[in-house]
């Protein structure tokens, strides 16, 4: 154990981290020891086994575990005569994370957080789960440090086949099967997954309900494409759920991680920057499709919520809003009747009919998660009151509550900055000033884009994960390059800047260097630079957050698009082609491979602005939804290959052309438009 701190009675290695879930954990009774290769080769000089523990900083049923038995001293003697014991935040080790809840998932058919593995010297996992309480875990460590010394081969035979298990999952082959890609396919995918939808409360049937961006995304140019009514009504629905629900902040705005209930009524409360990255873009296209004023609004509040309460001074983003405070899940968004009375007099029966205070609002302990029912239209009516007086009103509501809120003890934050999620952050950023036009918008985005060059970018081209205070750490992951790479193309779009488009393709050179897999035209998790894990695994899969595959595979047709790269189309096309076998019986794990297919399958318009206006113009161009677009654009004379020859001096000329065909150019908005329907 390291020198202790007399301020503590405990102090592990854990203290010399950045992590603030790693710091969390630094003044445990557990010997902890952060997954390095001094601490590996310890366990393996000393022959024992392995107890990795990996959760994050946000994560509430990690700190019950760490309250009930890694700060107990009991428990804590167990794991340190017997173990050499790991702690992991997921979101700085994504690469270990997913390993072990791999295993976690063979052995259990189900994973989650806090993930605990017990794992032989050399890193092989053979025994793992999530939460225990204090006297099974206690009994279970015993027990599987037990049969490690009196029946070892078995251990040994069964990590054997464990690891081998690991290797296979979402390790994708080249499929040697070339089939044109035809927009029917995904009529067909679309018919299965329909079946799931909830069409009452949005998402899909049952609950939990987690918002799911990326999937809904691609639903809407789905919907839109295929001009599918019921499919364009389920994602409008389902924006609507949750932008009325207690998910939704209705005072600070910004969306918490997911509901647990089918109503989106009830939030586990942390507040993560990747949920709220990639649904302000959604709002945002959804806003240009359905033009409902809420979707605005909740771009307008969620952005604010970042700015107020999660970007740094360097133009970097933090991570995350814990769900506790002062040890209590929620206990700094809800509100007692009493309380509320108290704050808001002569309008509270309009406050409570609109924010439900009542038995639909009503939470734990008599406490009430605001949330809305009816529109702001029918509350107005009901009440027999004009929409701006209700708009007034809502907005002092706000400010009261706003202001009581901020002395209260506020939740942990997670103020380590990741660079993948930092990118989706940014381009949610992008994608609201392209909606919205709001320049501060685009100020913040460019910003952050220039926090990553300078602090995250080093000059041999590699990508740091992780910055907290100056310091960056942990050399990137795919995820890292593919979201900046994809997030630059979009800033690019947005200013028109070559430098963004440049840097996109300097990163996508190096990725092709360092992760890319020539035998099944995939791209690996890690880079080729990185000590070796277990196993070198392919995030194949898209969930919460894309996969790292289908975001650098539309990033490569983009830029293939953009750059006239034959080449890095096709190697968007083949990653496609190996995913499509998979993609019928799971297509929402697939949504962002699904977004790829629409470009391939319906015409990708290149829509090419040159002339002083040209910024004004896609701004213009942009407050309609258009899907299966990209901008490219100068103001000047320009080389690039889309624009090449394309300059009228005094005229600002728009060209809508198809993989490099082009309609005949127009300065006319409207014409331009009529061209892309």
């Amino acid at each position: 154990m390291s020198e202790r701190n007399p301020e503590h009675r405990y102090t592990n290695f854990l203290v010399n981290e950045t992590s603030p879930y790693l710091l969390q954990h630094a003044h445990n009774p557990v010997n902890w020891y952060p997954w390095n290769e001094q601490t590996l080769a310890k366990a393996l000089k000393e022959d024992k086994l392995l107890l990795i523990s990996i959760g994050y900083s946000a994560c509430h049923w990690c700190h019950v575990m760490e309250h009930e038995s890694f700060e107990d001293e009991e428990v804590a003697k167990i794991m340190n005569d017997n173990f050499i014991c790991i702690k992991i935040d997921r979101e700085e080790r994504p690469d270990i994370d997913q390993i072990y809840m791999t295993a976690v998932q063979l052995m259990n058919q189900r994973g989650g957080w806090p993930l605990n593995c017990i794992a032989l010297p050399d890193g092989r996992p053979f025994w793992g789960g999530t939460y225990f309480r204090k006297e099974d875990w206690k009994k279970k460590i015993l027990s599987l440090s037990n049969i490690y010394k009196n029946n070892r081969n078995s251990v040994l035979e069964f990590a054997e086949k464990l690891s081998q298990g690991i290797e296979q999952v979402e390790m994708i082959v080249k499929n040697p099967i070339e089939k044109p890609f035809v927009f029917s396919d995904l009529d067909k995918m679309i018919a299965k997954w329909t079946k799931s939808f909830d069409n009452k409360e949005g998402g899909s049937n049952g609950a939990p309900k987690f918002p799911m961006p990326n999937a809904y995304s691609f639903l809407l140019h789905y919907g839109h494409l295929a001009n599918n009514q019921a499919v364009l009504d389920h994602v409008d629905l389902t924006l609507n759920k949750m932008a009325f629900g207690g998910i939704y902040d209705q005072i600070g705005g910004g969306f918490s991680r997911y509901s647990v209930d089918k109503f989106w009524k009830a939030p586990h409360f942390e507040k993560m920057l990747y949920d709220n990255a990639q649904l302000v873009s959604l709002y945002s296209e959804g806003y240009l499709k359905f033009k409902n004023p809420i979707y605005r609004e909740v771009v307008f509040e969620s952005l604010d919520f970042i700015e107020r309460e999660l970007l740094d001074q360097t133009g970097a983003f933090y991570s995350a809003l814990d769900a506790d405070s002062e040890g209590e899940e929620g206990k700094f968004y809800v509100w007692s009747k009493d309380k509320l009375e108290l704050l808001i007099k002569e309008d509270f029966e309009i406050f409570k009919d609109y924010y439900n205070i009542n038995q639909k609002g009503l939470w734990e302990h008599g406490r009430y998660i605001l949330l809305k029912k009816e529109s702001k239209e029918e509350i107005a009516s009901k009440h027999n009151i004009k929409i701006e007086e209700l708009e007034d009103k809502v907005a002092n509501w706000k400010s009261i509550l706003m202001s009581i809120r901020d002395k209260r003890i506020r939740p942990g934050l997670d103020d380590k900055s990741l660079t993948s999620w930092n990118a989706l952050m940014m381009k949610g950023y992008i994608d609201a000033y392209m909606a919205f036009g709001e320049k501060r918008h685009l100020e913040i985005a460019i910003r952050n884009a220039n926090f990553i060059l300078t602090n995250q970018l080093n000059k041999d081209g590699r990508l740091w994960h992780s910055y907290k205070k100056g310091v960056s750490t942990i050399n990137g992951f795919l995820e890292d390059y593919a979201l900046v790479i994809s997030a630059y193309i979009r800033l690019y779009e947005a200013t028109f800047d070559d430098q963004w488009l440049s840097q996109s393709e300097s990163m996508m050179q190096y990725v092709m260097s360092h992760f890319y897999d020539e035998s099944s035209s995939m791209f690996f998790f890690t880079s080729d630079l990185d000590p070796k894990l277990v196993a070198r695994k392919m995030e194949v899969n898209d969930n919460v957050i894309p996969a790292s595959n289908s975001v650098i595979a539309n990033a490569l047709y983009d830029l293939g698009t953009v750059l006239d790269n034959k080449n890095y189309k096709k190697l968007a096309l083949n990653i496609l082609n190996n995913v499509k076998p998979n993609m019928d019986s799971y297509v929402s794990g697939y949504a962002n491979y699904a977004n790829l297919m629409l470009k391939v399958t319906k015409p990708y318009y290149e829509v090419a602005i040159i002339g002083d206006e040209a910024l004004d113009k896609s701004l213009e161009i942009n407050s309609y939804f258009y899907s299966n677009k990209i901008l490219v654009g100068s103001l000047k004379e320009s080389s690039s290959p889309l624009l090449e020859g394309k300059y009228i001096s005094g005229e600002t000329m728009i060209y809508v052309c198809e993989d490099k065909v082009c309609q005949k150019p127009t300065n006319s908005i409207m014409e331009a438009c009529k061209l892309l329907e």
